[in-house]
């Protein structure tokens, strides 16, 4: 069973005639017939793409044991930087790559490399194995995303496209709320290391379902050229600045010469990434995209949104079971509201845009939304009950539907169709450097308060005892001890939460302020330019 994308006259069998001949009559405004075994073919993409959205997300629950486990409290939010780091990183690169030889083998290529980080993550031994292993999954997933689409942009014509898009777009809410409940359910029946492990016969089955049901054409070599300098300068300015954001006063003074000179490359990194962009034949990100204003505004609305969505679903599951003494499992089930709350208003907010083609307002209210929501956290201590901490999540969750769904459609509306493959991926960057940059400042800000709460109530040296690299203090140990300690740490846990979510209504109240800078330019229709 094959899936074919190919001219007729390299069409190889009678299912290549098929698919040939289909592509042809839409080509020519003719039917486009689809091949009985497109979809086979294409479970396999969206098996590869949901991998990669569900370990984004997995993770949250399975921290405090892995913490635990491992030691290393204070690289806590590099587990999840890693990934997202390279992810990031990656995607454009693998995308160039795919243009440059062949794109099936190289999405192939890439659930190999998710595959191999995957299975190296599970049999890490300390939290720098699990990082370095996390940031080489990262570089996998990378490919994922942005390979399936491509791939499915050769075997469907747009005119069918559709129907391809709601399958992408049902994937995400599972992904979203499957993965905290999978992770949950993983740490708690078997062992967090099989939140890594179960990627690979999910990822073994999207290899040979791509393997045996894509064929694509063999055409020419894509003549573009990957701007490698311009993604090993994006990297090292986000190295440097997510180190920034992590190290400055806890681990070194605002003002030491290690925080300084992170600073300074950081900044040399950037100005020297973005005159490469200029001058680049193709560049990692078009700096023409920034021509327009409102798409402008959607990039750093969308790079706020990713800090406050990520460091609230990284922090809040070590309130749930180190406070609320809940299992994984739970903690996942008790993020529903916030997942749900995302989900719904993403839904109905997509509805009224296509009926009235207005959207200025609802990046406004977004941001009115998500700072009441983050505000209203604020409300969590060690003695909430559990029903009310998970209400409270749900507005928080709402606020982020609302930004992340106008988003992207001011970014696709802001974009030529020339660049629409550039402008959809930069956007994506930018969320998921958001969430990277947000999750290590905040889990800076977590981290000290924590350990400055703790030395407070049991004094420095116990303190340096629970907090320290080698320490292995997880939910369930914590309920064995002594009454004073185990309610000195929850307290503690409260407080870096409670200075995570501070943080993140900082983030929010500057979203709020940077929508009412989009302007209302009508949705063009396939046809018009970008606005």
């Amino acid at each position: 069973m094959r899936v074919v994308a190919e001219p007729a006259d390299r069409a190889e069998g009678a299912e290549g005639a098929e698919g040939a001949e289909g592509a042809d009559e839409a080509a020519g405004g003719g039917a486009w017939r689809r091949p009985r075994s497109l979809y086979f073919g294409v479970f396999g993409l969206l098996l590869g793409m949901f991998l990669a959205m569900v370990d984004g997300m997995i993770v949250g629950t399975a921290l405090p044991t892995i913490v635990g486990e491992l030691g290393g409290l204070e690289q806590l939010s590099w587990v999840v930087t890693a990934y997202l780091l390279t992810t990031a990183v990656a995607t454009p690169i693998w995308g160039k790559l795919g243009d440059l030889y062949g794109r099936k083998g190289t999405f192939m290529a890439a659930i190999v490399v998710f595959l191999a980080g995957s299975m190296l993550s599970g049999l890490s031994q300390d939290m720098g194995q699990l990082i370095a292993f996390r940031a080489l999954q990262g570089l996998g997933a990378g490919g994922l995303m942005v390979g399936a689409l491509s791939i499915i942009g050769v075997l469907v014509p747009p005119r069918e496209s559709g129907r391809m898009q709601s399958m992408i777009g049902g994937m995400m809410p599972v992904a979203f709320i499957g993965g905290p409940l999978l992770g949950g359910f993983l740490t708690d029946h078997l062992s967090w290391r099989w939140a890594f492990y179960v990627n690979v016969p999910l990822g073994a089955v999207a290899l040979v379902i791509v393997g045996v049901g894509i064929r694509l054409a063999r055409t020419e070599r894509s003549t573009a050229r990957i701007d490698y300098l311009g993604a090993v300068l994006l990297s090292v300015a986000i190295l440097a600045l997510t180190l920034l954001a992590s190290w400055g006063g806890v681990r070194y003074g605002w003002g030491s010469p290690q925080i300084l000179g992170l600073a300074a490359v950081g900044a040399v990194a950037l100005a020297w990434f973005v005159r490469v962009e200029r001058r680049a034949a193709e560049p990692v990100i078009p700096p023409r995209l920034f021509r327009s204003r409102n798409f402008t505004v959607a990039q750093i609305l969308s790079f706020l949104v990713g800090a406050v969505m990520l460091g609230a679903t990284s922090y809040l599951p070590q309130y749930m079971q180190f406070v609320q003494s809940l299992s994984p499992t739970a903690s996942g089930l008790l993020l529903l509201p916030l997942m749900f709350g995302m989900l719904g208003v993403q839904l109905g907010t997509g509805a009224l845009i296509s009926r009235n083609g207005r959207y200025r307002i609802y990046p406004i209210v977004g941001g009115g939304v998500l700072t009441a929501g983050v505000l209203l956290l604020l409300l969590l201590g060690t003695d909430t009950t559990t029903a009310v901490a998970s209400a409270l999540t749900v507005v928080a969750g709402m606020g982020i539907g609302f930004v992340m769904q106008s988003t992207v459609i001011i970014t696709m509306n802001s974009a030529a169709p020339r660049d629409m493959g550039a402008a959809s991926g930069t956007v994506t960057l930018l969320r998921t450097l958001g969430g990277s940059l947000g999750v290590a400042l905040l889990g800076a800000i977590f981290t000290e308060r924590l350990r400055s709460g703790l030395a407070d109530r049991v004094g420095e040296g116990a303190a340096r005892r629970l907090t320290a690299g080698s320490g292995q203090l997880t939910p369930r140990l914590l309920d064995e001890m002594a009454g004073p300690v185990r309610g000195a740490y929850r307290a503690g846990v409260t407080s870096g939460l409670h200075g995570v979510l501070i943080g993140a209504a900082v983030l929010a109240v500057l979203g709020f302020a940077v929508a009412w800078c989009v302007r209302e330019v009508p949705l063009r229709s396939a046809e018009e330019p970008a606005g």
